[in-house]
């Protein structure tokens, strides 16, 4: 999994019919550290993530594990929006305080 924040939506009016009703997000992934990359991603969204918000990110084969994704073409799925942040007794994000 990969940390990321929400930074918009991405709509889509013609795409394959299993994708209908999917919310698709565009994210750009964050370091260990924090830091926001310059790498952007579109994932679909099963949590009710947020534009701004710290999301995980699930890649590949375990995108299409949760249920209803097995048959859809997708490669990335939001699975949790995050609270906190902690590496090495350092907070790096907190959802309440909005550090980042």
């Amino acid at each position: 999994m990969q940390i990321a924040k929400v930074r918009g939506t991405v709509v889509s009016t013609q795409k394959d019919p299993s994708l209908r009703g999917v919310k698709l997000l565009l994210l750009q992934l964050v370091d260990e550290e924090g830091r926001i990359l310059s790498e952007y991603e579109v994932a679909a969204d099963i949590v009710g993530a947020g534009v701004d918000e710290w999301v995980l990110v699930s890649r590949g084969s375990a995108a299409r594990q949760i249920l209803g994704n097995e048959q859809r073409p997708i490669d990335a799925a939001v699975v949790a929006i995050i609270d906190t942040v902690h590496v090495e007794d350092r907070l790096i994000y907190s959802k309440k305080n909005q550090y980042r």
